[in-house]
């Protein structure tokens, strides 16, 4: 899950940077337009004024009128319209009109509207995919009053508006797409190390508290990992001192509890034999009275009754202390620190079966073994304390008459690979599938569950599965009932 969140990280980041540049720079474009706009006005704002100084000259190369009414006037043109005509062929024009519109000298198509006053005016006029800039003004003549017009494609606000897309846009746009390519590549690179680190303490396993390297992170990282390592020395020494603490009361409690078990075993033994002899010595030979033999009876058996009820409790403390320490074993940190062993898991296997055969053939149990070769490496010590708490469970809740079975060998794992497996089946009342994960947890125990028991024994198995890297799931057994425990090692 965590792939997809350090990806989350370094796009919002890139999106964050690309806003906040981005923007910077469309304004700065637009800026860029303003100013070009504005520069181009200021220019054609000359050529406008260029326009109204050359009008006067164009009226005033008009000379007389022609002898009737169809001849052209007598013109000259004044040098400074013959200048702007040359410096500019192709883009420039002119025409001279009478009040009613005629043209009398000049291009027909540089025409307009008939000023009504004497005051210039100014229009475009489209002409060979030209746009051109044409000044117009009624005025006196030689021969008479016109319409003098100057037409100048050149004009700089015309040219801008047809080259916004490539002299403004365009470039513009190449600057943030390059920014946002560059800005994509960058954050990557910089963010590497710290996506490396991330992933890095991703794939630690929960029992790795070793201090990350802080000579190999970035000098703008090295704070956090120096805090990191911090908290790991906190955090693994925490934990240090309770598995400590468990393994040195485990320890401490099983000298006692061995031997007072071994007395209420004594005790238990003594106690049955004097059941029987009082039981069967005959009234004949009895010294005390009929009422008081059978008073010493009760009592023997009486007592009897309470020391195997104490015998009971000491073996249920004596394997909680087990347990506890079996527990502690497991979660240690040292583990990672062992190098794994071959283990052979069917050797394992027929081993565990018998020694708890006579205890499943004690209570009517059969116990089957499925086994075919098989070797994953791991903790031998540890994976035989995880069968040995899973046949013990399975014999301990299968009611009398059941069968307990235990495989081992290779399935088809993830990507088609052979994956290595355990497990262990019984036909007893299994656990509901909605306790599965809950009877995993320490010290608990589905409600209404007889016999005896700690609830550590299914704890104990997945702490070791997963200090393997293997997998522990629980599920009903074949026939629909029972509780069919498997253990699948990676491959």
């Amino acid at each position: 899950m965590q792939r997809p969140r350090l990806h989350a990280m370094t796009s919002d980041l890139r999106n964050r940077l690309l806003l906040l540049l981005v923007l910077p720079l469309c304004v700065l474009a637009l800026i860029g337009v303003w100013l070009d706009y504005r520069s181009a006005d200021e220019a054609a704002t000359r050529h406008d004024q260029r326009l109204l100084r050359l009008l006067p000259a164009l009226a005033d190369s008009v000379l007389a009128p022609g002898g009737d009414e169809n001849d052209l006037p007598v013109w000259l043109l004044a040098p400074p319209v013959e200048d702007f005509l040359r410096s500019n062929p192709g883009y420039t024009g002119f025409s001279v009109r009478d009040l009613s519109g005629r043209l009398v000298l000049g291009d027909e198509w540089v025409h307009g509207a008939i000023p009504a006053t004497h005051e210039p005016e100014f229009h475009s006029v489209e002409e060979g995919g030209i746009t051109y800039r044409v000044a117009v003004q009624r005025g006196r003549t030689g021969a008479g009053e016109m319409v003098v017009a100057l037409a100048d494609g050149s004009d700089p606000r015309q040219r801008w508006a047809r080259h916004l897309l490539l002299r403004v846009l365009l470039p513009n746009l190449i600057l943030v797409a390059a920014a946002a390519l560059a800005i994509h590549w960058a954050v990557g690179r910089a963010f590497k190390p710290l996506v490396d680190l991330a992933a890095a303490v991703e794939r630690r396993s929960p029992r790795d508290l070793s201090p990350i390297d802080e000579a190999a992170s970035p000098a703008e990282v090295r704070p956090l990992v120096h805090s990191l390592n911090r908290l790991f020395v906190l955090v693994n020494a925490q934990a240090e001192g309770q598995r400590r603490f468990v393994a040195d009361a485990a320890h401490q409690l099983r000298t006692p509890l061995a031997g007072l078990q071994a007395q209420v075993e004594a005790w238990a033994l003594l106690a049955r034999s004097g059941v029987k002899t009082a039981g069967s010595t005959p009234v004949s030979q009895q010294k005390s009275t009929p009422g008081q033999s059978g008073k010493a009876v009760a009592a023997i058996t009486l007592g009897a009754v309470e020391i195997e009820k104490l015998r009971d409790a000491t073996r249920r403390t004596s394997q909680l202390a087990h347990q506890l320490l079996a527990l502690s074993r497991a979660d240690a940190r040292s583990i990672d620190a062992q190098a794994m062993q071959r283990v052979d898991i069917k050797d394992l296997c027929e081993t565990l079966l018998e020694l708890y055969l006579d205890a499943a053939t004690g209570k009517g149990i059969d116990l089957g073994l499925d086994a075919r070769p098989v070797h994953v490496s791991g903790h031998g010590w540890l994976l035989r304390e995880l069968l040995s708490n899973l046949v013990d469970n399975a014999i301990k809740y299968t009611p009398a008459g059941g069968s307990v079975t235990i495989r081992c060998g290779t399935q088809a794992g993830p990507g088609g690979a052979e994956c290595a497996f355990l497990q262990v089946e019984d036909d007893g009342p299994g656990v509901p599938p909605e306790e599965c994960a809950r009877v995993l947890q320490r010290f608990y125990r589905v409600p209404g569950t007889e016999g005896e028991g700690t609830g550590l024994g299914l704890p104990i198995a997945d702490e070791i599965a997963r200090a393997h890297g293997a997998t522990l799931t629980l599920e009903q057994g074949a026939s629909g009932r029972g509780l069919r425990v498997t253990l699948v090692f990676p491959a």
